[in-house]
């Protein structure tokens, strides 16, 4: 969340920078500082209270050593608690309110990203390869049918739409997509694989941003305690929730494989076809807690991790970076990777990769210690590593041959066993 203290010391400059997300959030910042004010105040004037309140007492004991009435001033001692007990209460609804407003107010964009309103704003950062060059090409759907890699029919039948079956090659072409991502990013990147619970507490929803705003996209258990995890985000990030780290231990980077599970697949007016958008979907996660100073060389960095996986598959992709309204909620900077998809005819997102700046160490109270013994609030990265459907959508749609076999990527083929799928 935002800090409070830079919202008393620059409520124009926040309300300006919040204003070019498009979402009516700087709308919030005054409602913000009334409550301060109101909480600040409350709190101001009970400790006032109070010290009143001690010394009459003191005054109620003198009175009671000299065997004298103190009935009036125990009357006046009573009163005063009783102011201090609605003082304590007001203040309590302000904080409360308070807290919440904070929690709803999305990130600052960083002062270098683009403004515009939506994704038509975005721009091309760069792209690499080339579209290949497929007469008639079939989509994903069509070639999973042909070869019987995928069963939609299947998931359907077990836990309804927005779910699939992975058969024979399809299943073995996603193991071996999974192992080689993994193996990517720890052995060449040097992330440290984690293998995490796919479970994790409301609490952990809230550090990483995706409660309170996205709840109703998210899968719950026991009375909204607990929750399936919408990405390995939250678990690997949470990792280090309410810690205190030694400086010398930035950046930490992790990695893990885990499903990803979110209710808002298929969505009225989103393309949904085969497994472009899946209720719960396989995914390779990248996380970095990362220094202050260097947290955006750090983005950079995790981003070119991400789109080496589609060089070493010989993909084409294009990278853009996000305008100021089509921004992540807990996100300061972000890049997506899309990937060509011959037989949808467009780029498909495989990859979103952000800097949070300390909007997500403040909430899970993430921090290190400095070379002066203060605590820092750590900034922390994520990025998809990438998401293994649509990064299987383009596998099968770019190396389709004319005879509609599938050449497996050369990387790929000492996980997968074969060269093709026949």
């Amino acid at each position: 969340m935002l800090d409070i203290r830079a919202i008393r010391e620059n409520p124009d400059a926040i309300k300006e920078r919040l204003s070019t997300r498009h979402d009516g959030s700087a709308d919030l910042i005054d409602e913000v500082l009334a409550c301060d004010e109101s909480r600040r105040k409350a709190e101001t004037e009970k400790q006032q209270l109070q010290s009143q309140r001690k010394q009459t007492s003191k005054e109620i004991g003198a009175l009671r050593a000299n065997g004298e009435d103190s009935s009036a001033i125990e009357a006046e001692v009573k009163k005063i608690g009783e102011q201090i007990k609605t003082l304590d209460e007001s203040g309590a609804t302000a904080e409360a309110r308070q807290t919440e407003l904070l929690l709803s107010i999305p990130n600052l964009p960083h002062d270098a990203c683009p403004v515009g309103a939506d994704e038509e704003s975005n721009p091309e950062i760069r792209t690499w390869g080339s579209k290949p060059e497929i007469a008639d090409p079939q989509d994903h759907v069509e070639l999973s049918n042909a070869h019987g890699l995928i069963s939609f029919e299947d998931g359907t039948r077990i836990s309804g739409s927005g779910f699939a079956v992975y058969r024979g090659a399809g299943a073995k072409l996603q193991r071996a997509l999974i192992q080689f991502l993994l193996d990517t990013q720890s052995n060449e990147h040097g992330y440290e694989e984690v293998n995490v619970p796919l479970l994790v507490k409301r609490e952990c929803m809230f550090g990483t941003t995706q409660l309170p705003k996205f709840e109703d996209d998210m899968y719950g258990t026991d009375n909204g305690e607990l929750f399936l995890a919408p990405t390995a985000e939250v678990p690997v990030t949470n990792l280090y929730r309410e810690t205190i780290l030694a400086e010398d231990q930035l950046p930490i980077k992790m990695t893990a494989h885990t499903a990803c599970f979110r209710r808002e697949a298929g969505s009225a007016g989103r393309d949904n076809k085969g497994i472009i958008r899946m209720h719960q979907f396989d995914k390779v996660e990248l996380v970095q807690i990362a220094h202050p100073d260097k947290s955006f060389d750090l983005l950079e960095e995790l981003t070119g991790h991400a789109e080496a996986i589609l060089k070493k598959l010989g993909l084409h992709y294009r990278l853009i970076e996000l305008c100021s309204g089509d921004l992540g909620f807990g996100s300061t900077k972000t890049y997506d990777i899309e990937v060509w998809a011959p037989g949808q005819d467009k780029y498909l997102e495989v990859s979103s990769c952000s800097c949070f700046g300390d909007y997500q160490a403040r909430r899970m109270k993430l921090r290190f210690k400095d070379s002066d013994g203060k605590n820092i609030f750590c900034h922390t990265l994520n990025g998809s590593g990438t998401a293994l459907p649509r990064l299987l959508v383009a596998v099968l749609e770019q190396y389709q041959q004319p005879d509609r076999s599938i050449k497996i990527p050369e990387a790929l083929v000492p996980y997968f066993g074969a060269a093709e799928i026949k």
